[in-house]
């Protein structure tokens, strides 16, 4: 038996929630929670609201998901000068 498709939708963040979960507005104008994917996690890719954001989701549940890709933003990542004189 083949394994299920999952879909994938894009939306904006708009409310964080305590143990790691978001509220996500999807394109459609759905509103989902959603975690972030282990990846994310294990590369510290943190996401705020407002961000940007691509979410799995099963075709058994569509009010839950997980976030797999934060857009980039204007600004931000490495070389922006936000942790100038940072020293380990």
């Amino acid at each position: 038996m083949a394994k299920e498709e999952l879909l994938t939708m894009e939306g904006l963040i708009d409310e964080i929630y305590p143990d790691g979960r978001f509220g996500v507005m999807l394109d459609n104008e759905h509103r989902i929670i959603a975690y972030t994917a282990g990846k994310m996690r294990r590369f510290r890719i943190r996401s705020v609201v407002g961000d940007r954001v691509h979410v799995e989701m099963t075709p058994y549940d569509l009010s839950k998901g997980r976030i797999v890709f934060r857009e980039r933003t204007p600004g931000q990542g490495p070389g922006s000068g936000q942790r100038r004189g940072f020293r380990r």
